[in-house]
């Protein structure tokens, strides 16, 4: 594993694959009805540049809707938007880091301004960090954002939109969430789960209080995802997962037939499970933490900047 580029996955063994489409949600609806679903309305999908993303931004481009790209890479973005044009689709670029308040504040200017309404917003860019908290003691910029990128900047995007979606009665939001934010904290994933977890129990909220005006919402508790934001750590690269175009196929159920959550069919049992065992549980976590070390990635320099733009 050691010689592969931190950013690119292995090929999974065939094995993997099998178990992975065993345990992990499918149901991708068909073309036909996806078009029925997307084609003429505005999408604006975040942390488009790679990814679940750039995945999501092809897929629904590919069925007639008009995709907004918005994530850090200027020049990632207009590669794919180079791409969807040239087969025929609609696309453009809003380059915005939703870590920053202020170019969050300016991107929703520029949205309502130009486009007035948004039809479905996929809230994809997320930042994943695996490290101790021995290795976090002089990195508070690591909370700052991640806390900024999984739950300040969705946050105040939505904000911004959903008022007119709720004065027009309709639009979908979805969130491109985790299975780690319905599971016991793991070792090391404190940062990441932590930002995860508040964004969800908000847009869940949230959800609560604009259904009754039409606007739908959906969680997609997404499993393991073959992406450059998870390659990095070591120990999940031989484990079952999807690749991004089957996640994508997620977002297009969660548009096709709305529903409130989209979650593998193993995760409400390993819930029920995590609170009967949950004291046995936190210390076969204990024990893998102490007989497991940080990876070479986690354990970077000061400047370091791990990959984001899309999640696990």
């Amino acid at each position: 594993m050691s010689e592969l580029d931190p950013n690119e996955w292995p090929r999974p063994k065939l094995f993997t694959r099998v178990l992975s489409w065993l345990i992990n949600p499918g149901g991708a609806p068909s073309p036909r009805k996806l078009r029925a679903g997307v084609a003429g309305k505005t999408v604006l999908i975040t942390g488009a540049s790679f990814g679940i993303g750039e995945a999501c931004a092809h897929l629904l481009a590919s069925a007639g809707a008009r995709v907004l790209l918005v994530a850090r890479t200027q020049e990632k973005l207009d590669e794919i938007v180079t791409e969807i044009r040239k087969h025929g689709g609609s696309a453009e670029v809003y380059a915005a880091d939703l870590m920053d308040m202020n170019a969050v504040a300016a991107l929703e200017k520029q949205l309502l301004a130009t486009h007035g309404t948004i039809d479905i917003l996929v809230n994809n860019a997320g930042k994943s960090i695996r490290r101790s908290v021995e290795l976090s003691y002089d990195r508070f910029h690591d909370f700052e954002r991640t806390i900024g990128v999984n739950y300040l900047g969705p946050v105040r995007l939505i904000l911004a939109l959903l008022p007119v979606m709720r004065q027009r009665r309709s639009g979908q939001i979805i969130n491109i969430s985790t299975i780690g934010v319905r599971a016991l904290p793991g070792p090391r994933w404190g940062a990441y789960q932590a930002s995860k977890t508040a964004f969800d129990v908000w847009f869940r909220s949230m959800g609560i209080e604009s259904c009754g005006d039409g606007v739908a919402t959906t969680s997609i508790y997404m499993p393991l995802v073959y992406t450059r934001m998870s390659a990095p750590t070591p120990s999940i690269r031989s484990l079952p997962g999807m690749y991004p175009e089957e996640a994508a196929g997620l977002v297009a159920r969660a548009i096709v037939r709305r529903p409130k959550r989209i979650a593998p069919w193993w995760l409400f049992g390993g819930e029920i499970l995590s609170l009967l065992f949950r004291r046995p549980l936190e210390w076969a976590a204990g024990y893998y933490f102490r007989r497991s070390k940080d990876s070479p990635s986690a354990m970077g320099s000061h400047t370091e900047k791990t990959p984001r733009g899309d999640q696990p």
